[in-house]
């Protein structure tokens, strides 16, 4: 017995639905709008932080007054150009920026953009340790907080998350120097690495100045382990600010998915809870991370000054206190505008990375 099947209509017969036309844009369009939004954003924050910088006045009287004689002073202010209108000396910046002149510090006479390459590495490596810790932290323990919904482990956990990024950065890092540096003689207490280890690292052709990759790419297992000891206490203090909002982040998107109607397809038919939070709800759960990832960047930064004064780890943070003390406000400027500009770019690399994993995310 043959059985006859009617085609569907054709659209020339007028009866099939007309398909919706996507209402935004596409994702070059999208990457496009991004890319052009970080120079209004780069261009306000330079503003913002040169008028800021010109309210206490010029930065070679804030550097050098009460120390040179009028006359000198005078001559040194109208050497360096700050005796002009403020305005022609911000045109005058702004150009010097978009030629990548940062301006040269007051106090060693070196370029800005010198000392930021040498200094910012460590900075860099900093801030890549705690997020390696605030996403080891924050992710598995909002798995579990999640799982254990309004049960003991949830409540203890959501309370330790409001404990990491509400106790003040240079404290939890006194409280991690007296408790296993001074107390228990685990860890070191302060410095990137030991005066051995940091002259190794100094000797080895290329360096990334980043010294774990160092030690791993030179096979120096002895100078790896020394460097990862250094590493522990200012990592955990400022990964843990992080890790916090992570874990909050992390439990309250699980518990919204887990209550999407696959999970409870899969529920009905008799999927266990555990693997439902596991291999169905986190995946989805994990995107918002990589936004919140990009706006933690800056915070990151603004914590790496702290931490890197509580642990005398001399990067961009240690600097800048060392600048500010010395009021060389030239340098502190270039080092804020840059730190300006990569959260900027950061901000924007996050973005694209969010609409490429999500296909919602566009205009």
């Amino acid at each position: 017995m043959t059985t006859l099947i009617e085609a569907p209509p054709g659209d020339a017969d007028g009866l099939l639905p007309s398909k919706k036309k996507s209402s935004g844009g596409g994702l070059g369009t999208y990457i496009l709008i991004r890319f052009f939004l970080i120079i209004p954003t780069i261009f306000i924050l330079v503003t913002m932080v040169f008028f800021l910088m010109r309210v206490i006045g010029d930065p070679i009287t804030a550097a050098q007054g009460g120390r040179l004689p009028p006359e000198a002073l005078a001559q040194r202010i109208h050497e360096a150009g700050y005796d002009r209108p403020i305005f022609v000396q911000y045109f005058e910046y702004v150009g010097q920026l978009a030629t990548g002149n940062f301006g040269t510090t007051i106090t060693d006479r070196r370029p800005v953009v010198e000392m930021v390459l040498t200094f910012g590495v460590a900075t860099l490596e900093l801030a890549i340790n705690a997020l390696i810790v605030a996403l080891l932290v924050g992710i598995p323990l909002g798995l579990i907080a999640a799982y254990k919904r309004d049960k003991a482990p949830d409540a203890f956990l959501r309370f330790f998350a409001i404990l990491c990024y509400a106790t003040p950065v240079f404290f939890a890092g006194l409280l991690m120097k007296l408790t296993f540096s001074i107390w228990l003689g685990w860890l070191p207490v302060a410095g990137r690495a030991s005066t051995r280890t940091e002259l190794a690292m100094g000797s080895l052709a290329a360096p990334t100045g980043i010294y774990w990759l160092d030690a791993l790419r030179s096979g120096n297992m002895a100078a790896f382990g020394d460097v990862a000891a250094h590493s522990v206490l200012p990592a955990v203090t400022l990964g843990l600010l992080t890790a916090g909002v992570f874990l909050r982040l992390v439990r309250t998107n699980v518990i919204g998915t887990l209550g999407k109607d696959y999970v409870e397809a899969g529920r009905s038919r008799g999927v266990s809870n555990f693997r439902l939070v596991t291999k169905h709800a986190y995946k989805p759960a994990l995107i918002p991370i990589i936004t919140v990832m990009g706006l933690q960047i800056a915070l990151l930064l603004g914590g790496a000054v702290l931490t890197e004064s509580t642990f005398e780890w001399k990067g961009l943070g240690y600097q800048l206190v060392q600048y500010l003390n010395a009021r060389d406000f030239v340098a502190v400027q270039g080092i804020v505008v840059l730190l300006a500009v990569i959260v900027a770019v950061t901000n924007f690399i996050v973005d694209v990375a969010a609409a490429l994993i999500d296909p919602r995310v566009r205009y």
